[in-house]
């Protein structure tokens, strides 16, 4: 290995066996970025694939150009959703019974899973179900350009398992290069005026090469049948905040989850009916354009075989374009045993959309 090489080795193996922050309360807040060398992305990338040189390669997906009009004069802004699988759940909860044991070790599996995001090298990245934000993802990604936000559940099902990482929680990161943080909010989401132990964070940022303002936005919705009033009572709280940080749609807005529901789900109607007039990007997929993919999860556990719909990526219709979107892994590529696996390190797909300002935005009714 060249001395570049050796640095990012270092820079990996140090946050393999990092658990002493699940000790101290420091967590709860997200801490300043740290002043460390910057990565090129490409030899991070590399030092990932020479971890990961035994496992089958990554599976190859493809952009789908959704252009209608002529290109716009800004660069896209490519926003990456997904929940990556708690370390802490995927070993100690969720019974994955056609995985092997030795796919879930968090030493390669956040190399694939860190593969993933520099493969597709988004200015913004969305995650749910992050327990390794302070010794793995925050270091890493803010050398790599990274400004970073982290609000764990108050609750989490992770503080259950033995030798576990601190809470899981959601995460929003955006290329400091690229966007200035106007203001930020974490979002503890009510459900019938009771706090939940399901929470969101939305930023406000300012395109530094156009100028335009815009809402991003992620959460992770309460999970299981059973819940769906709960999720539906979710939905509109957090709605009612974005209608607020928004000054009722003024401002662009992209919201990204996992909302464990299905588009049949009361929830989901919330957000496609909202008076934000959002659409979901992932619909623009579809021969018709009205409908979405057949599954974003697809996996088993002891209670049988679960595929289902439940990851979003929602914008603002009248003022920002989808122009591309990453297609889904197929069901050859998944394989019989389903997610995750030893190609793929998460139970969920992970959702890439670019998008672009409308020159004029359309009225918003």
């Amino acid at each position: 290995m060249g001395n570049g090489t050796s640095r990012l080795f270092s820079a990996l193996a140090k946050t393999l066996n990092s658990s002493s922050v699940a000790q101290h309360p420091e967590y709860l807040v997200s801490g300043d970025p740290e002043h460390l060398e910057p990565i090129d992305p490409k030899e991070l990338l590399e030092e990932c694939r020479a971890v990961l040189h035994t496992r089958p390669p990554r599976f190859q997906r493809d952009f789908v150009d959704l252009r209608t009009d002529c290109p716009s004069s800004h660069s896209p802004i490519r926003v990456m959703q997904w929940n990556i699988l708690a370390q802490a759940l995927g070993e100690g909860k969720d019974n994955f019974v056609q995985c092997p044991l030795e796919a879930l070790k968090w030493e390669e599996r956040k190399c694939l899973i860190l593969e993933e995001i520099l493969a597709y090298q988004p200015d913004i990245l969305c995650l749910q179900e992050v327990d390794h934000y302070f010794d793995t993802f925050q270091p890493l990604l803010s050398r790599l350009g990274y400004q970073g936000t982290f609000f764990p559940k108050p609750w989490s099902p992770c503080l259950d398992v033995e030798h576990n990482n601190g809470p899981d929680g959601c995460a929003l990161f955006f290329l400091q290069n690229r966007f200035k943080l106007i203001n930020s909010s974490n979002i503890r989401l009510t459900a019938m005026t009771l706090k939940t132990n399901q929470v969101a964070i939305a930023q406000t940022l300012e395109c530094k090469e156009s100028g335009r303002q815009f809402c991003i936005a992620v959460t992770h919705l309460k999970a299981r049948t059973g819940w769906e009033r709960f999720r539906s009572a979710q939905g509109c709280d957090l709605l009612q905040n974005l209608q607020n940080i928004t000054q009722g749609a003024k401002i662009p807005l992209i919201i990204c989850g996992d909302f464990n529901a299905e588009p049949t789900e009361e929830v989901y109607k919330h957000f496609a009916s909202s008076s934000l007039n959002l659409n979901s990007a992932y619909k623009l997929l579809s021969p018709d354009g009205q409908s979405e993919p057949p599954y974003t999860t697809w996996k088993i556990r002891t209670s049988g075989e679960c595929r289902h719909t439940l990851d979003y990526i929602w914008y603002s219709r009248h003022a920002l374009s989808v122009t591309s979107a990453l297609d889904l892994l197929t069901e050859e590529q998944i394989g019989p045993n389903r997610l995750p696996s030893f190609n793929y390190p998460s139970d969920h797909l992970s959702l890439v959309c670019d998008f672009s300002f409308n020159e004029e935005p359309d009225e918003l009714f």
